[in-house]
This record gives structure tokens, sequence and C-alpha cells, in this order.
């Protein structure tokens, strides 16, 4: 039983290893549309907020960029599901393992 749900958390972990490869430009952040004049909604211009390293970055963006970066920020919130699981799968492996070691060494 073990044995088979170990092959089938590798199988997970290797599906996982293809996506990530198949991985292109990605990029933390939220992307907003802010106002000069938030009251009268003038002056409109699109603004990434994102935190690295324990640091706060602001970048403006232009508006001709807004439809790459969606794409990039929705690639890294994929990336980081997919590492989270990996990590979900490698500590369920591990327990499994310990598992199985200690049955043996129990006999």
């Amino acid at each position: 039983m073990s044995t088979k749900k170990l092959n089938q958390i590798n199988k997970q972990i290797e599906r996982i290893k293809i996506e990530l490869q198949e991985m292109n430009a990605m990029r933390p952040g939220t992307l907003s549309r802010q106002y000069k004049s938030p009251r009268k909604k003038v002056g409109a211009y699109w603004q990434l907020s994102y935190t690295r390293r324990m640091k706060s970055h602001t970048e403006y963006i232009r508006p001709v960029s807004v439809p790459e970066i969606r794409q990039q920020i929705a690639a890294y919130k994929r990336f980081k599901t997919l590492v989270d699981r990996w990590l979900d799968l490698a500590i369920e492996y591990s327990k499994i393992k310990m598992q199985m070691t200690d049955d043996k060494g129990a006999k």
C-alpha cells in the first residue's frame, strides 16, 4: 500500500516539474490602476507593487505593457502554487518513507 502511494506522489511531483520547466517570464506583484486625482478619476496610470527580499517596490507600467504584466503575474501565482504543492507532496512522501522504515524496524 505505502509503495503504491509513494509511486503516486512521485508521478505527481514529476508532473509538477514538467510544468515548472515549461514556464516563461513571471514576476510577483499586484497591478492596479491609480489616478492623479482619484475623486475626479483624472490622470489614470498603472502601478505594479510587490515585496521582494523584505523590500517594497513600486513600478509604473505603460498601458501597452499591461496585458504582458498580467500574464507574468498569473505565471508567478501558478509558480507559487506548484512549488507549494510540490512541498506538500515532498513532506507527505517523507512521512510515508519514515513510517515504512519504522514499520520494518519494529518487526
